[in-house]
């Protein structure tokens, strides 16, 4: 059996305004009219031999990730609730360990919660082709085949090719880069030797354990403790913040991949990617004859590949090219696109100043409340006199 584990509790500061800590992005309608954690469970729809998912996310947000999987009717073996962030090296570890307390040992399918994949019947053949060498051992993430020298994410360095009767291009996992600077990123691109490193992985429960004893035993010590102590409420399991809270905050790839022998990479071309970025956004969605994309009520004149969603007001612009413009109730964001990654500093900028506008819209969410920051219209417009 494979249970997914939908890493679902991150914040996405780079879509600042529209995501924001309390309502962070993989829970907004974004490209359509599901959610993202929506999108990433409808996806696995089809395939044999797959549970329940198991999604971990902030306890803030408890209410809104069980009321979606309501909505897409999905039943979750379990929504695990994370007192404090502590990235996905303890997440992981959590999953396992409770399928494994359980006395199963299924294959984990980890997946983040804000990936887009347009090719579902590609995805769908490397998620078989990583479960056969998921159950010989091996730890498998899914590397994007690059299409351009893309700075905003890390690489992967391929290795050796492993013996396979089906000829199936997976490789050993050669080295991890931290996100590279333009000249390296053309130079990784052109060699072939390198994939973007996604974030998704297949491994077996025990097999990841095994190996985070190894190279990461304080992490699996401080999990094992935060699930024991941890407690059951209603629909949720809550982690024992105490012990939580001193595990190491680490990735899956510090901690486990980097080091482990067993690591390996299954190349993926499935018009992959994570929308981290407003320019992301302006990358995937539907262009009009100017290279724009709009959303709202949005009036133009003389603008040129530029991304514009108006979620309250109208907007209206003149003359910009390569711009991207976000108005919600209570904030308005203007930047180059080729700038947007910088939007994380002026959202660390917010906090420090204490201001709300990081944290929320100016209504909070709650089961059967309405949320202003999301209610947005459907419909743009553009005058090209």
């Amino acid at each position: 059996m494979i249970v997914p584990v939908i890493l679902a509790g991150g914040s996405g500061t780079r879509l600042w305004p529209l995501s924001r800590d309390m309502y962070p992005k993989q829970l907004i309608k974004i490209i359509n009219e599901k959610t993202m954690l929506q999108e990433t469970l409808i996806r696995l729809s089809g395939l044999e031999d797959m549970g329940n998912p198991m999604v971990i996310c902030n306890d803030n947000h408890r209410f809104i990730v069980a009321e979606q999987l309501r909505e897409i009717e999905i039943t979750a073996e379990s929504i695990l609730l994370e007192p404090v962030g502590r990235n996905t090296a303890p997440a992981l570890a959590v999953a396992a360990l409770r399928m494994l307390s359980q006395g199963l040992n299924p294959l984990l399918l980890v997946l983040p919660a804000d990936h887009i994949i347009r090719d579902v019947s590609v995805f769908h053949e490397a998620l078989s082709s990583g479960e056969s060498f998921a159950k010989a051992d091996y730890l498998i993430t899914f590397g994007i085949v690059p299409e351009i020298a893309e700075t905003g994410y890390g690489y992967i360095r391929k290795g050796d090719r492993l013996s396979d009767p089906e000829d199936r291009e997976v490789v050993k996992i050669a080295e991890f880069i931290e996100k590279p600077d333009k000249k390296n990123a053309e130079a990784y691109v052109k060699s072939g030797l390198f994939c973007w490193n996604s974030g998704m992985f297949m491994f077996k429960a025990s097999q990841a354990i095994e190996e985070l004893k190894k190279y990461a035993p304080e992490i699996v010590e401080a999990c094992e403790k935060a699930l024991h102590s941890g407690k059951k409420d209603l629909d949720f399991f809550r982690l024992d913040a105490e012990a939580f809270e001193i595990c190491p905050n680490e990735s899956i790839d510090y901690a486990l991949m980097e080091k482990t022998g067993k690591g390996a990479i299954l190349p993926l071309k499935a018009g992959w990617d994570d929308l981290g970025s407003w320019a992301a956004l302006w990358k995937v969605g539907e262009k009009n004859q100017n290279g724009n994309v709009i959303q709202g009520d949005v009036l133009t004149y003389d603008v040129k590949n530029s991304y514009l969603k108006a979620t309250h007001r109208m907007i209206a612009a003149v003359g910009l090219e390569n711009y991207i413009v976000i108005e919600t109730s209570d904030a308005v964001l203007i930047s180059p696109i080729d700038r947007v990654q910088e939007v994380k500093q002026l959202v660390d900028q917010l906090k420090s100043d204490k201001r709300s506008e990081a944290f929320s819209h100016r209504k909070a969410c709650r089961p059967g409340d309405a949320y202003e920051g999301i209610n947005m219209p459907s419909v743009g417009t553009e005058n090209r006199l």
